[in-house]
């Protein structure tokens, strides 16, 4: 399984200004891919690599969030990257399939954001951690949506009001990230 094109994507992620929480995620990240050949598969049980859509709006001052069906909680959109290595391909076909957006435009090539969390054991499934790159998207905020079965529900929500849904420090990081613009917009 080609795993250079996730590494260098995360070594470019690394030189970047990061606060220290992210920092080590990134460097606990790129050890984890350089340990496992199977890192792209649910199959590698200690973890796996996900790719995820932080999407805003236009103005960068809304975010598309889902309310999980599984996790309970109000997150970007994205999902396993089931053996393909072009985690902004993943993070834009989950994002696509958990919303109904057709138009979604990258901001950057580049990772937005790295987080690693843990996921509870569930059924069949042990405990496991999720090795998550997060790309910026824009998107129109006025087009129709469509909740998927992963999903209770969908909502644009104004980036000050993020942390009243979902406090966790990943989601006041990519907000903050965003209220400063760190990415270039076209």
């Amino acid at each position: 399984m080609h795993r250079q094109s996730v590494l260098a994507l995360l070594r470019s992620h690394a030189w970047r200004v990061l606060d220290p929480h992210e920092a080590a995620m990134t460097a606990d990240t790129i050890a984890f891919v350089e340990a496992h050949a199977d890192c792209l598969l649910r199959s590698c049980v200690l973890g796996h690599l996900t790719g995820s859509a932080w999407i805003v709006n236009t103005a960068r001052s809304r975010t598309l969030l889902t309310h999980h069906l599984k996790l309970e909680k109000w997150l970007q959109l994205g999902g396993h990257a089931d053996s393909d290595p072009d985690l902004l391909a993943v993070a834009r076909k989950e994002a696509k399939e958990e919303s109904g957006l057709t138009r979604l435009r990258p901001v950057s090539v580049e990772v937005f954001d790295v987080d690693r969390h843990l996921i509870p054991a569930r059924q069949a499934d042990p405990a496991h951690y999720h090795y998550d790159l997060r790309f910026m998207f824009e998107a129109d905020e006025s087009a129709p949506l469509v909740v998927s079965n992963e999903s209770k529900a969908l909502a644009w929500v104004k980036l000050e009001r993020v942390l009243g849904l979902n406090p966790e420090e990943s989601m006041a990081r990519m907000v903050r990230k965003t209220q400063r613009f760190e990415f270039p917009r076209r």
